[in-house]
């Protein structure tokens, strides 16, 4: 019996483990398939197409690829109660969550310390999948939940309530230690379209001063404090309605900007007042990019 943690999802047959010993993959020269020569140095020959039952093919990696794997994508059963041609989608529930269970502690074993593994499911299971992910990885493994749209088109057969999503479950083999790169995105240069005289880079100016939600002074107390103008008067954040604002950053955050020659002075208006106005010089990025979004709705859909 395994240790007991302080909160974990229990189930009929939890304790109930699968006797697997090591296998051994014999390969199949009538269903093998591989180019006769390399093209290059960097093809690979060393693919594999395992046919057979999934936690005996994982359990015969572990030879060979134990730590070494560096992504997992898997599409289990979603457990919808459906019945197809070659498996049944309607397991009872703790049976299923012993089989997700015995499969994922393979999966872990198998993934490399920058590796990462991606689950699709749905509403049937998803939560109850997150909670044994949780316990075979550990909650600070847990990257993201993405929601993407299935359909773009309601099933009018569904009654009130048309299910239109689905979810990719992603966690990491150890916490933090897969890096995954920003999506690319051309359409952040537009924003920048003054050209620096001196090395012609593109940048825009910004407000210093924080505008929007927790803007005010009493928000981020400490931000808000003075900055020398160009005519040595002390500049406070305030909004054009004369309530206390704050900075965009911290007072070390300043003064690197001015060591940088980023910090630019503009004249401004505001009610009949004309004031300096602090902004940041920002440089237009090498290589423009922006964090994934994490529901996607621009899919090839199904319906």
């Amino acid at each position: 019996m395994t240790k007991r943690q302080r909160l974990e999802l229990t189930w009929i047959g939890k304790d109930a483990r699968p006797k697997l010993e090591p296998r051994i993959l014999l390969s199949d020269p009538a269903h093998s398939y591989h180019a006769r020569f390399r093209v290059s140095e960097e093809d690979s020959f060393d693919n594999h197409l395992i046919f057979g039952d999934n936690l005996l093919a994982l359990k015969a990696l572990e030879q060979d690829f134990s730590g070494k794997v560096k992504c997992v994508f898997i599409d289990p059963p979603y457990n919808t109660g459906s019945a197809f041609a070659h498996y049944d989608d309607g397991l009872e529930h703790s049976i299923w969550l012993g089989l997700m269970r015995d499969r994922l502690e393979v999966i872990r074993r198998l993934l490399s310390d920058d590796g990462s593994l991606w689950i699709t499911i749905d509403d049937n299971e998803a939560h109850y999948l997150k909670v044994v992910c949780d316990e075979v990885f550990g909650r600070a493994c847990f990257v993201t939940a993405f929601i993407w749209k299935k359909v773009d088109s309601p099933n009018d057969n569904k009654g009130a309530l048309s299910p239109d999503h689905e979810y990719i479950l992603c966690y990491t083999k150890i916490p933090g230690g897969a890096r995954f790169r920003q999506k690319q995105d051309e359409s952040i240069l537009n924003a920048y379209r003054q050209p620096d005289t001196e090395s012609d880079r593109p940048y825009r100016d910004r407000l210093l001063k924080k505008n929007g939600k927790n803007s005010l002074r009493s928000d981020r107390p400490s931000m808000y404090f003075p900055i020398k103008g160009p005519d040595g008067v002390d500049v406070y954040p305030v909004h054009d309605d004369g309530q206390e604002a704050r900075w965009a950053m911290g007072q070390k955050g300043v003064d690197e900007l001015v060591a940088k020659g980023e910090l630019v002075w503009k004249q401004r208006e505001s009610n009949g007042v004309t004031r300096w106005v602090p902004y940041t010089r920002e440089y237009a990025p090498d290589s423009p990019s922006r964090p994934w979004p994490t529901i996607w709705s621009d899919l090839d859909t199904t319906r």
